[in-house]
């Protein structure tokens, strides 16, 4: 298959601020290289660079904050066929940037697209989890609900990670732990390649189908089939 029209934006949640070694990057890099073979224009971001408010508003600067670099960000966002969110695991749980990304994301959900439908709808969603301790499936849970709930389409295994043993030890990439992981090699090629096709299908069909979900025809009235419209 052709991948070679496809835009992709990679927002690393690391703690740590550039240059500083990132290990989430590092799997972040294995996973955006499998789609740069492809032709995928690709685009990672390390959030903690930014000035990102708080807030759920798609410019904060407009509610008392001097400085905001979301918008910029958001135009990447939705310049994308796919957004994939990598975070590391503090406490059992998604780094802290990593719930401010997802709170800003949420801050245009209720924005639509030229078909009526809300502004996420036609992309595709994953998330990619390092650490040192147990939780990469909880992470998941928690990102990839999140970005389903705004819109994002999310393919089969859009989720992959790394953790050595429990308590203190090495992360992902230091003295090469992890690189040879089948289990993490595997389940990041197929998470990789599932959010390529399911962009793939979402943009041959120009877009996720606009019948039931365009939150104007609701609002005036039109029921989509629901058996009690009136009521609804």
């Amino acid at each position: 298959m052709d991948f070679s029209d496809l835009r992709a934006v990679y927002i690393n949640c690391t703690l740590t601020a550039s240059p500083g070694l990132s290990h989430t990057q590092l799997l972040l890099d294995r996973s955006s290289a499998i789609m740069q073979h492809h032709g995928v224009e690709v685009a990672c971001i390390r959030a903690v660079d930014h000035v990102i408010a708080p807030g759920v508003y798609p410019d904060m600067t407009a509610h008392g904050w001097e400085r905001d670099d979301w918008p910029a960000i958001a135009a990447q966002v939705l310049d994308a066929d796919i957004l994939v969110l990598g975070t590391p695991i503090w406490l059992g749980d998604k780094s802290s940037v990593c719930s401010r990304v997802i709170e800003r994301l949420y801050a245009l959900s209720g924005e639509t697209n030229d078909a009526g439908q809300y502004i996420y709808y036609g992309r595709a969603g994953g998330c990619l989890v390092t650490g040192n301790e147990d939780g990469i499936k909880h992470c998941a849970m928690n990102i990839l609900y999140s970005l389903q709930h705004l819109g994002y389409t999310i393919p089969p295994q859009a989720d992959a990670g790394w953790i050595g043993e429990a308590g203190p030890g090495p992360s992902y990439g230091d003295d090469g732990a992890g690189f040879d992981n089948d289990f993490t090699n595997r389940n990041t090629a197929f998470m990789t390649h599932n959010l390529m096709h399911v962009a793939r299908m979402l943009k041959d069909l120009g877009g996720f189908p606009a019948y039931g979900n365009q939150r104007a025809a609701w609002d005036v009235g039109q029921g989509f089939d629901h058996p009690n419209p009136e009521h609804r």
